[in-house]
């Protein structure tokens, strides 16, 4: 039994739509730009209105807004929220499927160790989360061509969309971690809605504060597009600690899944 094709094509229709979605969204928001971009006077305008705690806290640069990699920068922090409500709902479910369909005693009767079983799962999430990434990189680099009123980093652009794959790493990991703590988890939806909306919270709060440190409670603000389109770079301390906490998450997952019981039907 191939467990990676198996969760593949079980994975396939949601990796699809999740991937139309974010290309979708990505697609409608810069088509919004040029109109934005020509008016972009009477913009500032109405932004400057608002108090600079709240321009923080949703992420607004004034200054950039007018041109497309400023513009991008803000809708980005929306589709990375997307993009970590997938990977989360993929993580959680990854394992704690087999017990809410009750095949997890017979999955392990097969002639392959709870390592493999657990790799082949994980390799399974990791390209779907791959396929979705490609497909949006794209989308994203020909839109932006498109719209675009001047000449643009393109190395910027494509920096901030990685990071979407890291951000989703990151939540996959945790998900994959939650899953074997808890493994009869049958709200998957509600349980992955409320973790990443509550890092969301927790970012928007933490962007109105001056202190990097706080930044690490939320995996959303470790890649900050203000610093990666002034830098052409991520910032090393938080791409430090998202590889940390994907390893330590993955890590730790094994270890419980190696050693929990598994109860029969």
């Amino acid at each position: 039994m191939n467990i990676f094709l198996h969760e593949l094509k079980a994975y396939r229709k949601s990796t699809f739509i999740w991937t139309a979605s974010l290309m979708a969204i990505v697609v409608f928001f810069l088509s919004l730009f040029p109109a934005i971009a020509k008016e972009y006077g009477e913009f500032s305008k109405v932004l400057e209105g608002y108090p600079e705690g709240v321009r923080k806290a949703l992420g607004l640069e004034i200054e950039s807004f007018g041109n497309v990699l400023g513009f991008y920068s803000y809708v980005f922090i929306y589709i990375s929220l997307c993009g970590a409500i997938q990977a989360m709902i993929l993580g959680t479910s990854i394992i704690s499927k087999e017990v809410r369909e009750k095949t997890a005693d017979f999955l392990l009767t097969k002639p392959v160790t709870r390592t493999k079983v657990m790799t082949s799962k994980i390799f399974a999430g990791v390209f779907s989360l791959v396929i979705t990434n490609v497909f949006y990189l794209v989308a994203t680099i020909m839109m932006a061509q498109h719209v675009k009123t001047a000449d643009y980093s393109s190395k910027s652009i494509i920096l901030l969309s990685v990071s979407l794959f890291i951000t989703q790493l990151l939540f996959f990991g945790i998900g994959i971690l939650i899953s074997v703590v808890f493994p009869k988890i049958k709200a998957v939806l509600s349980i992955s809605l409320a973790i990443v909306f509550g890092f969301f919270v927790v970012g928007m709060v933490v962007a109105t504060d001056e202190s990097n440190a706080k930044r690490f409670l939320s995996p959303f603000k470790y890649f900050e597009p203000k610093y990666i389109i002034a830098h052409s770079k991520f910032e090393s301390e938080f791409l430090i600690a998202s590889i940390g906490i994907i390893i330590l998450s993955i890590f730790l997952s094994y270890v419980i899944y190696k050693k929990r019981d598994i109860h029969a039907v």
